[in-house]
């Protein structure tokens, strides 16, 4: 007759091992935690809030109210050497009404600074697209760095004529 009773030995060695449920458990405070984080910043309004509008910029008209302009002489330059291309530009200089006066005095060296810089400038920049936007913020640069801090606030581009 068969044995009924068979040997632990032989069990233990048929039998699949037990699985570890390590990773399910690190998984599982993982997601806890990621879960909780994310419940924090959502609630705490670092992520995901609506922006707050903040209204300081004061209306128009009273920020030409505070404001003079300064006619700058029309200027004719002559282009491109060989190519007899010419330029017609006019501005005017916004600036702060205390400062009127200043900036009118220093007007030779705000002409001969435009005068050379548009002169050096090249045929092909003036014809893209995005030439004028490029120019009034290199021609306002040049003109703040002789007038000084807080003098000229804008140059207004009253006429850009590239024949």
């Amino acid at each position: 007759m068969a044995d009924p009773d068979p040997t632990p030995d032989t069990d233990a060695k048929d039998a699949p091992p037990k699985k570890s449920k390590t990773g399910l458990l690190i998984g599982a405070v993982a997601a806890l935690l990621f879960g909780g984080g994310s419940f924090y910043a959502v609630q705490s309004g670092m992520i995901l809030a609506e922006a707050e509008v903040v209204d300081d910029h004061k209306p128009a008209l009273e920020e030409t109210a505070l404001a003079s302009f300064v006619a700058i002489d029309p200027l004719v330059i002559s282009l491109g050497g060989q190519s007899q291309h010419q330029l017609r530009f006019n501005a005017q200089l916004e600036v702060a009404p205390a400062k009127q006066s200043d900036v009118e005095n220093l007007m030779p060296r705000i002409l001969d600074v435009l005068n050379g810089y548009l002169r050096a400038v090249d045929l092909a920049d003036l014809q893209s697209p995005a030439a004028l936007v490029k120019l009034r913020v290199q021609m306002l640069r040049r003109i703040q760095l002789i007038t000084g801090d807080g003098h000229v606030k804008d140059l207004l581009i009253t006429e850009f004529v590239f024949t």
